[in-house]
C-alpha cells in the first residue's frame, strides 16, 4: 500500500498548479482549506490539509489570520513554518466536550526514568518528530483550554480541578489523588489517552524557531523540547498553569526577550534526562533579556499581576524560576544565563541528582523581588532515577555575578550543598546583594539540617535553614567576593553557616546581625580565609572544627 502515499502526493502537487492561490508564493491559508475560525467548528482538519500541502511542494508558511481555530494535534512537517496572524488564537479543544481526541501518547520503554509528561510527545496541540527547519511565528496567541495539566508522575501530587492556595488544601489535594507519594506511570498512559498535555511538543528536532506568539494556559507544557539542536526562542510571552519551557537533551539553544508566568511550576528549566534511551548532556545553552514571575495563573496577560494564590502544588511557594537537574543523566556544560529579571517566584536552581556533570554556567546580572525560597540553590543530591552504574553527578566551575534579591524568603537561605562524596566544587559569587525578609529565630539558628541526600531537590528539603544568607555544606573551594546579606526585620539568625566544606574565602563580605548574635558559624571546615569584612578581624583557618564569629 505504500504506492498510495507518492499518488496522493501528487493530485495534491496537481491541485495547487491548478489552484495557486492555495500556496501562492509559499504561503498557506488555513481559511483556504476549510477552516472556520469561530471557535465553534473543529478545524483541525482544515489546518492538516495546509500544512500537508506545504509540504507536498517542498515547504512553505501555513498562516492562519484573524480568527480562532479550533483545533485537536497538528501534526508538523519539516520545512514548515506556522503563523499566526494579529487576532488569532490557535484554541485547544477539550476531549469530551469536542468530538475528537489528541493523539494518543506513544509508547516509550524508558519512561521509568522521568515523570510521564516529560515521556511523550505526540499527546500534544503541535508536535513534532525528527523535523529540520521548522518555525512558529506570531503575534496571535496559542489557548491550552483544552489540554490537562494533569499527569505528576513520582513527585507531583496534585487533584484535578482548582490549583490549591493554602497549605491545608495542597495537602488534601496530595492525599486525594496520589496517598503514598509513589505515581504509577502505567496508569497514568492509560487514563491519559486521547488527552492532550502540551502546546508544543519536539523530538530529535532541528533548526527550529519560535517567536513573537503568546500562550495562555498550556496544560503540563507550553514547550516540550527534546533532543532538538539549534533552536531559536525570541519575544514569547507565556501565562500558563503549569509548566513553560522545558528544554531538555538540547544543544545550541538561544532564548531572549521572553516573559514566562507559571505560578505552579518552573518557568524556564533545562533538562537532562533519559527519555531519548540514551543519556545526552544539555549544553550551548543562552538565556538572556528575560523574565520569570509567579503571578496567579493568566493575570500577566491581562495586566492584572494578580497575588491570591500562595502555594504551588508541590505545597511550597509559587514557583516561576529558572531551574536545571531535576532530570540530570546527561549532564549540562557551557550555559550562559544574564540580563533577567524574577518577581514573586523562587530563585535560581542548579541541581544534579541523576548522576551527570553541571559545569561552566555564567550568571550575570540577574535581579530578584519577593522570592519565594532560596535566592540561589546549588544541589547535588543521590536520587539516582537512571540505569543502574551511572557514577554520582558534580557540579563545578559556577559563576554568579552582579546579583541583587531584595524581600527573599525568610525560611531559606541560599544553599550550596554536596553530600558526603560528592561536593560541589569551584564556585565564586561576586558583587551580591541579598536582603531576606528577615524575622528568623534563636530555635531556627540551633537548626540541624538533614542530608537528604534521595530527596527531590527544592530548598525546603531542609527545612528551616540555620541561616538567612547562606547555607553552605560539602562544598569546596568556594569563593565571595562584594557580597553583602541584609534583613528588613531582625533575624536571630546568623548570617552564614558554612559546615564541612573546605578551600572556602570570602573577601569583602559584609553581614548584618543582630545584637548579640555571630556572623559567621564553621563546622568541621578546612582552609577558611576571611579578609576585608566589614566589622570582623582577617581571619585565616587552617581547620575550623566549631568556630563562630
Amino acid at each position: 500500500m505504500n504506492f498510495l502515499k507518492p499518488f496522493a502526493l501528487c493530485c495534491m502537487a496537481a491541485l495547487f498548479i491548478a489552484n495557486p492561490a492555495l500556496g501562492a508564493g509559499g504561503v498557506y491559508n488555513v481559511r483556504s482549506f476549510g477552516a472556520v475560525g469561530d471557535g465553534k467548528q473543529l478545524d483541525t482538519a482544515a489546518i492538516q490539509k495546509a500544512i500537508d500541502a506545504a509540504s507536498a511542494a517542498g515547504g512553505g508558511t501555513v498562516t492562519f489570520p484573524a480568527g480562532t481555530y479550533l483545533s485537536f494535534s497538528i501534526r508538523l512537517k519539516s520545512h514548515i513554518g506556522l503563523h499566526l496572524d494579529h487576532g488569532s488564537v490557535l484554541l485547544a479543544a477539550t476531549p469530551g466536550k469536542h468530538a475528537g481526541a489528541y493523539d494518543a501518547p506513544e509508547p516509550n520503554e524508558w519512561d521509568m526514568y522521568q515523570d510521564f509528561g516529560h515521556s511523550h510527545w505526540q499527546n500534544s496541540l503541535i508536535w513534532g518528530i525528527g523535523l529540520e527547519d521548522i518555525s512558529i511565528t506570531g503575534p496571535g496567541l496559542i489557548h491550552g483550554e483544552g489540554l490537562t495539566r494533569r499527569g505528576p508522575g513520582p513527585r507531583r501530587k496534585e487533584a484535578p480541578g482548582d490549583t490549591p492556595t493554602t497549605l491545608k488544601d495542597a495537602a488534601d489535594a496530595s492525599r486525594a489523588v496520589d496517598p503514598e507519594g509513589k505515581g504509577t506511570q502505567g496508569d497514568e498512559f492509560a487514563s491519559m489517552v486521547g488527552e492532550g498535555n502540551k502546546a508544543i511538543a519536539l523530538k530529535l528536532c532541528r533548526k527550529v524557531t519560535l517567536r513573537d506568539f503568546s500562550v495562555l494556559n498550556a496544560g503540563h507544557f507550553v514547550l516540550l523540547a527534546t533532543g532538538v539542536d539549534d533552536m531559536t526562542l525570541d519575544n514569547l510571552k507565556v501565562d500558563s498553569n503549569r509548566d513553560g519551557f522545558d528544554i531538555d537533551c538540547c544543544r545550541n539553544v538561544r532564548m531572549s526577550n521572553c516573559v514566562v508566568n507559571t505560578a505552579n511550576d518552573d518557568a524556564i528549566v533545562l533538562k537532562s534526562s533519559f527519555g531519548l534511551g540514551f543519556a545526552r548532556a544539555t549544553e550551548n545553552i543562552t538565556i538572556t533579556n528575560c523574565q520569570v514571575s509567579g503571578f496567579d495563573p493568566g493575570t500577566f496577560l491581562d495586566g492584572s499581576y494578580g497575588r491570591t494564590q500562595e502555594l504551588a502544588p508541590d505545597r511550597d511557594r509559587v514557583t516561576g524560576r529558572i531551574k536545571f537537574g531535576t532530570e540530570s543523566n546527561g549532564g549540562f556544560r557551557n550555559i550562559a544565563i544574564s540580563n533577567c529579571v524574577f518577581e514573586r517566584c523562587r530563585g535560581i536552581a542548579l541541581e544534579t541528582v541523576d548522576g551527570g556533570m553541571l559545569e561552566d554556567v555564567t550568571i550575570s546580572n540577574v535581579t530578584m523581588r519577593e522570592v519565594t525560597t532560596a535566592p540561589i540553590f546549588l544541589r547535588i543530591g543521590a536520587r539516582m532515577r537512571g540505569p543502574e552504574g551511572v557514577p554520582l553527578g558534580k557540579i563545578r566551575r559556577i559563576r554568579i555575578d552582579n546579583l541583587t534579591v531584595f524581600n527573599a524568603d525568610p525560611h531559606y537561605s541560599s544553599i550550596i550543598a554536596g553530600i558526603p562524596g560528592s561536593a560541589v566544587e569551584d564556585v565564586s559569587l561576586s558583587n551580591i546583594r541579598i536582603h531576606a525578609a528577615g524575622g528568623g529565630t534563636r530555635e531556627q539558628a540551633a537548626l540541624v539540617l538533614p542530608e537528604n541526600e534521595k530527596a527531590y531537590p527544592e530548598p525546603s528539603m531542609f527545612g528551616i535553614t540555620p541561616s538567612y544568607g547562606f547555607f553552605i555544606r560539602h562544598a569546596k573551594n568556594v569563593r565571595m567576593h562584594n557580597v553583602e546579606l541584609d534583613f528588613l526585620k531582625d533575624d536571630l539568625r546568623p548570617a552564614v553557616v558554612i559546615e564541612k566544606s573546605s578551600q572556602l574565602t570570602l573577601h569583602s563580605v559584609d553581614v548584618r546581625r543582630a545584637e548579640g548574635v555571630k556572623g559567621f558559624v564553621l563546622k568541621e571546615v578546612n582552609d577558611f580565609t576571611a579578609t576585608s569584612c566589614r566589622g570582623m578581624e582577617d581571619k585565616k583557618l587552617e581547620k575550623a572544627a566549631a568556630e563562630s564569629f
